[in-house]
């Protein structure tokens, strides 16, 4: 347990970025126990391949365990199965016991890229459900009503609308908040999405006779495009796994407006640290300079210093003048049934485009390079050729067709 902060400056330090905490003087009561307290956050390893708005909530469990408390990480295999309904305007598929499995595996080599892999206890929830018989499910169902239920808004939304709505999703929230129970949890850790569920473990922990839970919420992380939440599926993202020069690239990217939430959510250097650099940049110092030190800061995280030094040049226009980029990103394109991928489908396969539309653009201003040579949309890749494509400044890949 840490004992060189006090309580009241170790809420202080938890208080960073958060978007609400139910309720501050619960935390601040357990803080002063002087006790490593539980914090657990829950995932369903439903999306293998995270990015930066799955980090922020991994950052506040790091600044836990560097306050020398005890993280607890919840992978839900079993209430994967189920399929969590938040956000969700229709019944969810559950995952297959093997598609659990295999994320759950990706999930934990990417978590520890953030998380103190000596100061993390992983634990699965099968555990525990895995043994509970038809009765105790039963019995943990008659904790909450269907009218509290219906209080989340994407219930309440479906049933005024007459969406089906299977039981086994009523069993989502109480499954998630039973977690706490069988943890014996102090904090749990979730988006501001996850608001309704893990307030229900505080409630169920009180129910079962426990101290109930703090619950603290973290914001949604705005994507590259300032606008819309962060997610793969708007191309509006940073990939953990993303090679650094592209990350490097992402991070100066992205409109100045976003500097401010990205160091607060992001880095871990102190806020006085930060609000010096933001002071700096108010009385005209170049945003690209405050861009350069976050993205160091955060490719060191994930690839390592020796990465971020050279990370400059990965994410510059090398190939202009005849030079490979450090860290190259190979793809492998499969042909299926086709005799060749014209470069379109090219550049979308290998992410050097975000849809068709932007593809055809850079086609069409010659803004697109194989081997060195401009090309335009006429051109084709066959089975066994292996090229190198620059698309833009700083987009580039090395492409394989299969």
């Amino acid at each position: 347990m840490s004992n060189f902060l006090s309580p009241e400056e170790q809420l202080s330090l938890i208080k960073r970025g958060v978007e609400a905490i139910y309720s501050e003087e619960d935390l601040l009561a357990k803080l002063k126990e002087n006790r490593p307290l539980r914090i657990k956050l829950g995932m369903d390893p439903t999306a293998p391949d995270l990015h930066f708005g799955h980090t922020v909530v991994l950052n506040k469990l790091r600044h836990f365990q560097d306050l020398g408390h005890e993280v607890l990480f919840l992978i839900g295999d079993y209430t994967a199965r189920i399929g969590d309904p938040t956000g969700k305007n229709n019944t969810r598929p559950p995952l297959s016991e093997e598609q659990v499995q295999q994320n759950a595996k990706t999930y934990a080599e990417q978590v520890f890229k953030i998380l103190d892999k000596d100061k993390t206890k992983i634990v699965f929830n099968s555990e525990w459900f895995g043994k509970m018989s038809a009765g105790d499910m039963i019995a943990l169902a008659s904790q909450v009503t269907v009218s509290r239920m219906l209080e989340r808004d994407d219930f309440s939304k479906r049933y005024a609308t007459q969406t089906p709505i299977a039981i086994h999703e009523f069993l989502y929230p109480l499954v998630q908040g039973y977690d706490s129970v069988a943890l014996q949890a102090d904090v749990e850790l979730g988006g501001t999405d996850q608001t309704f569920n893990i307030l229900m473990g505080r409630t169920l922990q009180g129910r079962y006779n426990q101290e109930a839970q703090v619950c603290i919420t973290m914001p949604i992380l705005e994507g590259l495009d300032g606008v819309q939440k962060m997610s793969k599926s708007l191309g509006n993202y940073i990939g953990i796994d993303d090679a650094a020069g592209v990350m490097f690239q992402k991070i100066l990217s992205m409109p100045d407006t976003l500097i401010p939430r990205y160091f607060e959510l992001l880095s871990f250097k102190p806020m006085d640290e930060v609000n010096a650099l933001l002071d700096e940049m108010a009385n005209g110092r170049n945003p690209q300079e405050i861009k350069r030190i976050l993205a160091l800061e955060l490719i060191e995280r994930f690839h390592g210093r020796e990465a971020a030094e050279n990370a400059h040049k990965s994410a510059g226009n090398r190939l202009a003048d005849g030079e490979l980029p450090v860290d190259l990103p190979e793809v492998t394109l499969a042909l299926g049934e086709q005799d060749k991928l014209f470069i379109t489908q090219v550049l979308n396969g290998a992410n050097l485009a975000k849809n068709s539309a932007q593809a055809k653009d850079m086609l069409s201003r010659g803004a697109v390079k194989v081997d060195g040579q401009v090309v335009d949309a006429s051109f084709a890749l066959s089975a066994g050729q292996t090229v190198v494509i620059q698309a833009g400044k700083k987009a580039y890949a090395k492409v394989t067709i299969a």
